[in-house]
C-alpha cells in the first residue's frame, strides 16, 4: 500500500518537470463538491485528474460528463471501492470492468488511468490492470484530507511534502472530492485547500496539468 513502492509492478508516482503539478481527486463524483472544484480549476485555468467510483458515476453521470467536457482526465477507481489486496481474482476484474463500463457510458470515451483504492495492490492487481489496458497511477504527496479538521491542516501537509523535494520533480497530489463511505460527504475543506494551493503555486509559476500531460522520463 506504499504509494511509491514499485515492488509489485511499475506505477506512475510523479513527473519529471518541477514546473508542473498534478492535482488528483479520488472517490467522486460527489455533489456538490466536484462541481465546486471544477469551477475553481476553470478560474485558474488548471487541469486535474479525477479517479471516479463506478457506482457514483451511475448515480450522477452528468458530473462525470462535466469533468470530461472541462478537459480534465478521468480514471478508474473501481466500482465499489474495495481494498483490492483482499478480493478474489474474479471480483478484481469485475470491479475494474464494471467501473470502465460506467465511465465509458457516461463520457463516451476511454478512461485508461487506474488508481487502486487505498493504494492497495498486489501482483495480480497490476497484471489485471495491464491486461485491461490501464495505467496505474499512484501519488507522491497526500493531503490526508479525509480526516482533516481544517483546510489549513491539508495545506500544511501538502506544502511540507512538496518543499521537502526541493523542486526535483513534478508532484502528483492526492486529494478527495468524495468518499467511499457515502455519496454527499462534505469535502468543503478540500475545496478551500485546493483554492489555496492553486493561488499559492500559480504565483510561484507552477502549471497545473492532468496526469496524461505530465512530462516524464519514464513510468516509475
Amino acid at each position: 500500500m506504499s504509494p511509491t513502492s514499485q515492488l509489485y509492478g511499475r506505477t506512475l508516482t510523479h513527473g519529471s518537470d518541477p514546473g508542473q503539478m498534478a492535482l488528483t481527486f479520488d472517490d467522486g463524483p460527489n455533489d456538490p463538491y466536484t462541481q465546486r472544484l471544477l469551477d475553481l480549476l476553470a478560474q485558474y485555468r488548471a487541469k486535474a485528474t479525477f479517479f471516479l467510483i463506478g457506482k457514483y458515476v451511475r448515480q450522477r453521470p452528468a458530473i462525470a460528463r462535466a469533468i470530461h467536457a472541462a478537459g480534465h482526465a478521468i480514471g478508474n477507481h473501481t466500482y465499489y471501492h474495495p481494498n483490492l489486496i483482499f478480493v478474489s481474482a474474479p471480483r478484481l476484474r469485475r470491479e475494474l470492468e464494471d467501473c470502465r463500463k460506467a465511465l465509458e457510458d457516461a463520457i463516451g470515451a476511454p478512461a485508461p488511468l487506474f488508481r487502486p483504492p487505498f493504494g492497495g495492490r498486489r501482483p495480480n492487481v497490476m497484471r489485471t490492470a495491464r491486461s485491461l489496458g490501464l495505467e496505474t497511477v499512484m501519488w507522491s504527496v497526500t493531503g490526508y484530507d479525509w480526516n482533516a479538521r481544517t483546510a489549513e491542516d491539508i495545506i500544511g501537509k501538502v506544502t511540507r511534502q512538496i518543499d521537502s523535494r526541493r523542486g526535483r520533480q513534478s508532484e502528483i497530489v492526492l486529494l478527495h472530492d468524495g468518499s467511499h463511505l457515502g455519496f454527499g460527504t462534505d469535502r468543503s475543506r478540500t475545496v478551500e485547500a485546493t483554492r489555496i494551493l492553486l493561488e499559492k503555486y500559480s504565483a510561484d509559476g507552477k502549471r497545473f496539468v492532468s496526469v496524461p500531460d505530465l512530462k516524464r522520463l519514464e513510468i516509475e
